[in-house]
């Protein structure tokens, strides 16, 4: 079981807390994560285009010239594809895209994810962002960059941090989310990842374990 500073506003060590090696040391699959990835990618879209076939398309009633005798190809139709104004053919049409990916899949890729990011040293963990109880984009700010110096981080915090949340949810640099909406896309997109304290016992379980730092 490894284990990680935690540091506090002024960027300084304060404490330090277990990583469960069941979480965060464990081998990448990298197939598993792809798919994991493709598949929440593609139950993002909204599979809302449509084009109209020959027989959607207004107008077009009536033979456009007879049948015989004008030299020229028989037509039934000014709306058949190959005229300006017709149908397409084998166009879109609304679909759903989701695939279905079992839990244990998506737990195991986000896990795989994790470990990665913890085995290249871009996992961290912070007590809060803000000091006091005002929300401040600068503090955060000011904070996050004694921790990392990426410029596309992923910020874990828990449901009730609203002030870490207002802090941060303006910084285009920063992503959000809560813990119960971490997935592996977000965590592979993101150059480093930053949890608080209270974020990562939630996620854990409370199985981590925390130490004092040296005063």
């Amino acid at each position: 079981m490894s284990s990680v500073d935690v540091l506090n506003t002024e960027g300084t060590k304060a404490g330090s807390v277990d990583l469960p090696a069941d979480i965060f040391d464990v081998q990448a699959n990298i197939p598993l994560m792809h798919q994991v990835v493709v598949a929440q990618l593609a139950a993002a879209r909204q599979g809302t285009h449509k084009v109209k076939t020959r027989g959607e398309v207004s107008g077009g009633g009536r033979k456009p010239y007879k049948q015989k005798g004008t030299g020229r190809a028989r037509q039934g139709s000014t709306r058949a594809p190959q005229f300006a104004g017709g149908g397409v053919v084998h166009g879109p049409v609304p679909r759903d895209y989701s695939q279905r990916t079992p839990k244990k899949m998506k737990a195991a890729a986000l896990r795989g994810a994790l470990s990665d990011r913890a085995r290249d040293g871009a996992l961290h963990v912070v007590e809060a962002f803000v000091s006091g109880e005002a929300p401040s984009t600068k503090a955060a700010l000011a904070t996050l960059r004694k921790v990392t110096e990426e410029t596309k981080v992923l910020v874990v915090l828990t449901s009730e941090d609203e002030l870490n949340w207002l802090s941060l949810r303006n910084e285009p640099t920063v992503h959000l989310l809560e813990v119960g909406q971490l997935n592996t896309y977000d965590v592979l997109n993101a150059l480093a990842v930053v949890f608080t304290k209270d974020a990562l016992d939630e996620f854990t379980g409370g199985r981590s374990k925390s130490e004092e730092g040296d005063k």
